[in-house]
């Protein structure tokens, strides 16, 4: 079942207008929630920046963040995923209107679409690892804002596959940003390193778990901007997001981060995350 613009509707049956802004010009914002054991995993801090994303492209939203979670938990309820591992989608596009380009002056009225999913944790990478190559970082300059407008992402992966890896590590001039769908770390002498939360990355929700339990842990720190030459020498890297959670990448243009396996740091910082799951899990 999915909740498209006020209407519960069977997968298959969604109506999504061709003068949609969203679906025109990429005229919107989205949210993706990790669901554990039937749990909304960090909603707060989705919702709020969902709304900063929508504040971002002056966007007003009439829903209240408890009305998104009522229909985020009817989700799950009507998919049969309350005690699953999964995912809840919402995308809010800015409404329909006659094609132009131009915002027009009459607020419209904005259309949510949500579904949600079952989604395993991806355990084997996890374990395992991934493998990564240099992309240039062409998408536009609002990183920041979650918006729909992912085609640079999707090309930028793409390049990636076809060069042999699972995914990209982005660079603008040299300058290493983050990774198609996910923030990027550095591991040097024990210590992290990660691009500041600037315009240029996503400010990632795992990334700011990831910074919050090194503080708590005495593991050092630095949102610096580094180049390629500095990855290209990491004693570990791995990449943060919402699904892939802390994945280690162990190979980048083909030659292995450090010795080639998963580091130490990123094992004790999995093992931190893990913990953070659980109890956030067994606390509701």
């Amino acid at each position: 079942m999915l909740y498209v613009d006020g209407n519960w509707v069977k997968t298959g049956e969604a109506v999504i207008q061709p003068e949609d802004r969203g679906y025109n010009f990429g005229d919107g914002i989205y949210e993706v929630i990790r669901v554990y054991a039937g749990v909304l995993y960090q909603w707060d801090e989705h919702i709020a920046r969902l709304y900063r994303s929508a504040e971002g492209i002056n966007l007003t939203l009439p829903w209240s963040k408890a009305e998104l979670r009522a229909i985020s938990e009817e989700l799950l309820r009507r998919n049969a995923l309350q005690t699953s591992d999964g995912i809840v989608y919402l995308q809010i596009s800015r409404g329909v209107a006659p094609r132009q380009h131009d915002v027009p002056a009459n607020p419209l009225k904005p259309v949510i679409t949500a579904f949600a999913r079952q989604k395993a944790r991806p355990v084997q990478e996890l374990q395992h690892g991934i493998t990564a190559a240099l992309v240039p970082d062409l998408r536009w300059l609002m990183c920041d804002i979650k918006s729909l407008n992912l085609l640079g992402a999707v090309l930028a992966k793409e390049t990636a596959k076809k060069a042999g890896a699972n995914d990209c590590i982005l660079h603008r001039d040299g300058i290493v940003t983050e990774c198609s769908a996910a923030n990027l770390f550095a591991v040097k002498q024990g210590e992290l390193y990660t691009h500041p939360a600037t315009n240029l990355i996503l400010h990632g929700i795992t990334r700011q778990t990831i910074i919050s339990l090194a503080a708590k842990n005495g593991i050092g720190v630095h949102e610096v901007a580094f180049d390629t030459a500095f990855v290209q020498s990491a004693d570990e890297l791995f990449l943060t997001g919402t699904v892939s959670e802390i994945m280690p990448i162990v190979k980048l243009d083909g030659v292995p981060v450090g010795n080639g396996e998963i580091g130490s740091l990123v094992k004790r910082l999995q093992a931190l995350f893990e913990a953070e799951i659980f109890a956030s899990a067994t606390a509701t």
